[in-house]
């Protein structure tokens, strides 16, 4: 009986090991739930417009834009292509540079085409004023400067913009061909929460 008894006791004990570490390994392996938006504390979503100008400064002693990469061609290339531009742009109210300072657009744009004037754009608008300060919108598309109205895809954000998807528009306000500093307005819809 003693033995009868050892030999039922020895597979349950090990069927009751398995489906432990099996219960286990399920709690440390999920990497994924679904979750409702209030247990993030967010609200109805909302749809937003922002509009501010963005000061692509390239000359002086204190640019804001500076070219940090190149392909051995760009300088011969009639749209510069290769070239790589880091920026910590000002973004203002108005166009004048001495208006408030609503943020700064920081990132870069790279000359990404050989046929026309097209930028690939990979920056943030980091806002500093009013209820957007320290917060983000992530923009990733394609900017044809030449063109008179161009439209950008808004990725992201964080902050006030966490979830946000939307896209900006933007048209050059003035370009100086001899400097190559321009002023871009920017409209820029967002659906956040």
């Amino acid at each position: 009986m003693a033995k009868l008894a050892s030999s039922f006791f020895i597979p349950l004990a090990t069927v009751f090991l398995l489906f432990s570490s099996s219960l286990a390994a399920t709690k440390t392996t999920r990497f994924s739930r679904i979750m409702s938006p209030l247990s993030l504390g967010l609200g109805k979503e909302k749809l937003s417009h922002l509009h501010f100008y963005f000061h692509d400064i390239v000359s002086g002693p204190k640019p804001s834009a500076v070219r940090v990469a190149a392909a051995g061609m760009t300088n011969s290339s009639p749209t510069g292509f290769g070239a790589v531009v880091m920026m910590d742009d000002p973004l203002t109210a108005r166009p004048e540079l001495n208006s408030t300072l609503v943020g700064r657009a920081q990132g870069i744009y790279a000359s990404a085409s050989q046929e026309e004037a097209g930028f690939l754009m990979v920056l943030n608008f980091a806002f500093a004023e009013g209820k957007y300060n320290g917060s983000n919108l992530s923009v990733l598309g394609r900017n044809t400067v030449l063109t008179t109205m161009r439209e950008m895809p808004i990725v992201g954000g964080s902050g006030a913009f966490r979830f946000a998807r939307g896209y900006a528009q933007a048209s050059t306000h003035t370009f100086d061909p001899k400097t190559g500093d321009a002023i871009v307005e920017y409209n820029v819809y967002v659906f956040h929460y």
